[in-house]
Order: structure tokens, then sequence, then C-alpha cells
């Protein structure tokens, strides 16, 4: 890929295996960790979240069934973690989602206070194909590093998340 927005074309400023893309600068959030993570996520999702809403789902609902697709009923606090959705916000999706047969709830084994949920095999067929175009975007955001660099970068992006995760109901909002 020879784009000129991809890192591989910005020439090296230091050391380090993900320091190729970095600009000579003095601000201080172009060498601020959480500031470069939130801008890189904000840049690849809004990509993809256009995507998305051709397909007839919001972002919101996009993260909901990316996060419940392929896994177990997982709770609503923890889907509201993953998805980084207020859980309120979740909770209103939910009921859509349920009523078009996307998710369903279910009762937490031992704690009563616990709701589950899952996606429904309507909710998998309805995403199969989005979740397809989200790999191969993803293929195409990571081509310019090589496998090796891209999975390394996913490895060092889930040790930082397990480092830094909170249990759920616990999670910081940001303030929009």
């Amino acid at each position: 890929m020879n784009n000129p927005r991809h890192a591989s074309s910005v020439p090296a400023t230091g050391p380090g295996p993900f320091r190729e893309a970095a600009a000579p600068s003095h601000r201080f959030v172009d060498d601020y960790l959480p500031a470069l993570l939130a801008q890189a996520s904000q840049l690849i999702s809004s990509e993809f979240h256009r995507v998305a809403r051709q397909h007839g789902f919001s972002v919101s609902e996009w993260r909901v069934m990316a996060s419940l697709a392929g896994s177990e009923a997982i709770s609503i606090g923890q889907l509201a973690q993953i998805t980084v959705t207020k859980q309120p916000t979740v909770t209103r999706l939910l009921d859509r989602m349920e009523a078009r047969g996307q998710i369903e709830r279910l009762p937490h084994d031992s704690d009563r206070r616990v709701t589950l949920v899952r996606i429904t095999d309507a909710g998998t067929k309805a995403v199969e194909h989005l979740m397809e175009l989200a790999r191969e975007h993803e293929l195409r955001v990571l081509e310019p590093f090589g496998l090796e660099r891209a999975e390394e970068l996913k490895r060092t992006l889930r040790h930082i998340i397990a480092l830094h995760a909170q249990a759920p109901g616990e999670a910081v909002e940001e303030e929009d």
C-alpha cells in the first residue's frame, strides 16, 4: 500500500518498534500513549463505522453485536465496558435489539442481580457479513506493519487492557 496516510511512509524519528509513525513535535500529546491510542482508535474506527451504518447498524449496535458474536453470554456491565458505552445506553440498545430478535437476556446462575446477554442465531446471521468486512478493514489498516508487528501490537494492547481493566460498573465514564 503506497498511501501517504499510512505510517510506513512517514520517516522514523526514534528507536522502538512502533516509533516510525511519530512526527517531530514538541506537543505533549504527540508522544503520550493515551492520546495516541484515542486518536488511532477514532481514525480507524470512524473509517469502519461508515460501513456499519451503510449496513443498517448504528455504531453502538455494531459494537454490541461484534462484542457478543462468537462468545458465551456476558453481563450487561461487561458488555458496557467492552463496548465503551454507558450501561444505561447499553440497556436501551439491548431493548431494541431484543425486540428485533438479535440478542436475548438470560438470568445469571448464581446472582439474581446480574442479567446476561448473548447474541441469537438471527443476530449472528445479521452481522456475519459486517464482521467479514471488519476483518478486511483490519487487514488494510495493519498491512503496512506486517503480520508479526501487527500481532505484537495486538498482544501489547490486550496486555495493557488486562493490566488496567476495572471490574464492570467501576469504569470511569468519559465526558463528551
